[in-house]
């Protein structure tokens, strides 16, 4: 309701308003009663400055002097209810919807401040939930129920809003009032956010998704505006416990519609990388491994896509017709095939140890899966092992078939050139730690530890188990970095074969000189020291078993693997 009243709020009673100082309001009201509508710049009356601050003496004083100065509005349409809603004052909300009850009793009042929406559509319950005031929404909501359903220019109500973040006693409020059909209707068409039953999955709020289930079934039919059910959010939200509730209440229809993108709960879930979604979509509705996206793809070609492997093994766990997991698509590519094409390591791997896979097949260009990844414009060194495998799985099962001409490792030289560089560090570096190491074992054979008697020349400590230990992994370091050192002067001869074939071996030979290393440290130490250093030996062993099991944490399984690029 606007006042065409326009007068400039002076800066005393701003400072009145803001201090809730009464008596100087009363006073400034005596010499001018009009006082009360002037305004800011932003169109805040002091009713609306004393409510964001929660001065409510101040507006007791306002509202001896006009009730009506509750429907005045600022330059957001906000009446100061919004304001006091908005800002968590929720003794003040409470004396503001006293106020406003008396609206309510003057049927269909839309003006009342209850009903009123500011610029965003948002009525002061809206403000309530979007600020997680639980008390307040539900003191608004036992003053005029119906307004849980009203929705925004957002096309949110209360109930979406509060669903999704987790207000729980609010939503049992709403969702316990009778709703009129139109707003059943209403609800649950295209929206852009969907359903409370959407804003429930999306804030992981189990007990209000029970809630809505128990109440409003309906809302298992409706979309967002992109197409996607309550169960295509589940699969997003990687979430068992709510995959398996939606199926439970309904799984002839959720785990069988698929979006605007034409993906289905399944292959949204495969898009995001959710393997506990996966479990419950195909453990409720095992069919759906059949489902094809527009584009003719399955969730194993969507898991693929998006690199998510964890998913991608997930799925051939769980799935167990070779018709599916060799689907091809409208270009007539594999998983396989696709996987190749996008240059997928670790998926072209997985899906090539599967014996489902038929490494045979061709797409719509006349290409295997290995002839498509001879294509790549660049190729590393972990690329080479997979074309290698991929190579070999085709000899194996498809002797008898007119393939594409493989490739020689040769033909790579190019492709690899941009790890070039890489790999001459790499070899350097590899050479110089093998270097090192044997140094260091070589001289360690003419100190042991105790000495040598200088009689006989022989190891003093000779007759200990431990001393035995301290010789065997001393010699294996020792012999480990010199196989390094020494293959890896043949590196340059042929670059492509020696990553294909030495590099690997080389690193983990490293990687085990280094391990020896630790354990002649361990019983070198443990040798010098005395009965009465036990302690000591103990600490300094704790710490060398330590140190893979760090390394090992830091680095997982990529410890075993080339660091090349």
């Amino acid at each position: 309701m606007a006042s065409s009243y326009h007068q400039h709020m002076s800066t005393e009673l701003q400072l009145a308003a803001r201090n809730g100082n009464v008596e100087s309001l009363r006073s400034m009201i005596r010499e001018n009663p009009k006082i009360l509508l002037s305004t800011t710049v932003q169109g805040q009356t002091a009713l609306h400055i004393a409510a964001r601050l929660g001065h409510r003496a101040f507006v007791e004083e306002i509202f001896k002097q006009d009730e009506s100065l509750l429907r005045l509005r600022n330059a957001d349409d906000d009446t100061p209810l919004h304001v006091a809603a908005r800002s968590g004052h929720a003794e003040l909300t409470d004396f503001l919807v006293n106020y406003a009850l008396t609206w309510l009793e003057v049927e269909d009042d839309n003006e009342s401040p209850l009903r009123a929406v500011n610029a965003r559509g948002d009525t002061a319950l809206h403000e309530a939930v979007i600020g997680r005031n639980e008390q307040i929404a539900v003191r608004l909501l036992n003053a005029d129920p119906s307004m849980g359903h009203v929705m925004n220019k957002r096309k949110e109500t209360p109930l979406h809003i509060a669903s999704r973040e987790g207000l729980e006693k609010v939503v049992e409020k709403i969702v316990a009032h009778p709703w009129v059909a139109e707003q059943q209707e209403a609800e649950p068409a295209v929206l852009g956010t969907g359903s409370p039953l959407h804003q429930a999955v999306l804030g992981g709020h189990i007990k209000i998704m029970e809630m809505l289930l128990d109440k409003r079934t309906d809302f298992l039919k409706a979309v967002d505006e992109s197409g996607n059910n309550a169960l295509h959010y589940a699969a997003q939200k990687d979430s068992k416990m709510m995959v398996e509730m939606l199926l439970k209440k309904d799984n002839s229809q959720l785990a069988y519609l698929c979006n605007n993108k034409g993906y289905f709960p399944l292959h949204e879930a495969a898009f995001y990388g959710s393997s506990s979604a996966v479990k419950e979509i195909l453990k409720y509705c095992p069919d759906t491994a059949e489902q094809v996206d527009f584009t003719g793809k399955n969730a194993i070609h969507i898991a693929v896509q998006s690199g998510k492997v964890g998913t991608l093994q997930c799925l051939l766990r769980h799935i167990e017709p070779k018709e599916i997991i060799n689907k091809a698509d409208e270009d007539g590519n594999t998983p396989l095939h696709l996987a190749a094409m996008q240059g997928r390591i670790q998926s072209t791997l997985i899906l090539s140890k599967d014996n489902r896979i038929d490494p045979c097949l061709l797409n719509k260009e006349g290409q295997t899966a290995r002839s498509v990844y001879e294509r790549l414009e660049e190729m590393s060194i972990y690329g080479m092992i997979v074309w290698k495998k991929l190579k070999k799985k085709e000899a194996e099962k498809c002797k008898n078939k007119q393939l594409p001409p493989v490739a020689t490792s040769q033909s790579f030289q190019k492709k690899m050139a941009a790890s070039d560089q890489y790999f001459e560090l790499s070899v350097n570096t590899y050479t110089l730690v093998a270097a090192l190491i044997a140094t260091v074992t070589f001289a360690a054979n003419f100190t042991m530890p105790g000495g040598f008697d200088q009689q006989y020349g022989m190891a003093i400590l000779q007759n200990r188990p431990a001393f035995k230990v301290f010789v065997i992994s001393n010699t294996i370091a020792m012999c480990s970095s010199l196989v390094v050192v020494f293959c890896f002067i043949w590196a340059w001869r042929d670059p492509v074969k020696f990553k294909l074939n030495q590099l690997q071996w080389g690193h983990r030979l490293t990687v085990l000189a280094c391990l020896a290393m630790l354990v002649t440290l361990m019983t070198a130490v443990h040798l010098v020291l005395t009965h009465k250093s036990w302690w000591l030996s103990l600490v300094v062993i704790l710490i060398g078993c330590s140190t893979p099991v760090v390394v090992g944490l830091i680095l997982g399984r990529e410890v075993w693997f080339i660091p090349l690029k």
